[in-house]
């Protein structure tokens, strides 16, 4: 098993280099100033029971920038495209943006190879996806520690992917909110919304609405848990193995894994190149990028 440091949350920073709404726009992630792999070098336990967890905000609640975890080496956060332009989520009234935190799970890995018992789905060849329910707003970069509520699971083409519902363990609400009963208690109409949201976001780019596993039912805590051990069980395979890891195109240089086939000292010149912040003002983006899109409710 390769080796598990425990970190606080407050000794991640993001440095950022470039402009947002730009191709050049990127979001490393430091751990105490120095540079490390988003997807690999932060633990996924943040506890030593592993009953809390460390999450990568990739995109802040209320905004559309496709922001993902990248495969560039040591994994910065960027805006994703798609032949050559940036990507947005547009806005499905009433929701603007994002309705959560949204990010992802470091030290996971959705297998394509595995087919998932229950769903029948293969693995989406990504880190295990996470909507953070809390009342604060996030930043690209944010290393949030958070414990898991439960999980929505959509399938399409024959690919499972999990979307982990947790709750920032700062939140007011966090000590009472610890299974999906208690979200759908103390968050009245979010987990409708967070299914609703999933459910149409694609419509605007004219392609079907997403169809889910176990008929859109959110699954508990313990399900959620089970989903990210098995995702952290399969990362663990693809950073020992750099044929695999090549196969799947994943970025597997990090630098605290020292048993890892990635294991990159300091030193290495790629990591040498890594540049300093360079934070710029957001570019200007067209005004679509706002348009709201009404779409129909659901028929379930």
């Amino acid at each position: 098993m390769l080796q598990r440091p425990i970190y606080t949350a407050s000794q991640y920073s993001p440095r950022v280099i470039g402009a947002p709404n730009t191709l050049e726009y990127r979001v490393f992630i430091e751990h105490n100033g120095q540079v490390v792999s988003a997807m690999h070098d932060i633990p996924l336990w943040a506890d030593a029971n592993q009953t809390i967890l460390n999450m990568v905000v990739e995109i802040p609640r209320w905004t559309n920038a496709k922001m993902v975890i990248s495969n560039e080496p040591l994994n910065p956060i960027k805006q994703d495209t798609r032949k050559g332009k940036l990507r947005w989520i547009r806005h499905c009234f009433p929701h603007h943006g994002y309705i959560w935190n949204y990010g992802a799970f470091p030290q996971t890995w959705g297998d394509p190879a595995q087919i998932h018992s229950e769903t029948a789905g293969k693995g989406d060849n990504d880190p295990l996806d996470v909507c953070e329910i809390g009342e604060q707003v996030g930043y690209v970069g944010q290393v949030k520690q958070v414990k898991p509520l439960g999980v929505v699971a959509l399938l399409n083409d024959g690919i499972v992917d999990f979307k982990i519902i947790v709750i920032d363990i700062q939140d007011p609400n966090a000590s009472e909110c610890n299974d999906i009963e208690d979200m759908q208690r103390l968050f009245p109409g979010y987990m409708y919304a967070t299914r609703e949201w999933l459910r149409m976001y694609k419509l605007p780019e004219y392609k079907p609405e997403n169809q889910f596993a176990f008929g859109g039912k959110p699954m508990n805590r313990k399900y959620a848990l089970d989903i990210i051990r098995e995702a952290h069980e399969s990362w663990e395979r693809v950073v020992r193995d750099d044929s695999e890891a090549a196969h799947y195109g994943i970025a597997i240089r990090n630098v605290t894994l020292h048993d890892s086939v990635g294991y990159t000292r300091r030193d290495d010149p790629v990591y040498m190149g890594i540049p300093p912040a360079s934070p710029k003002p957001p570019a200007p983006v067209d005004s679509s990028i706002s348009k709201w899109f009404h779409i129909s409710a659901a028929q379930v």
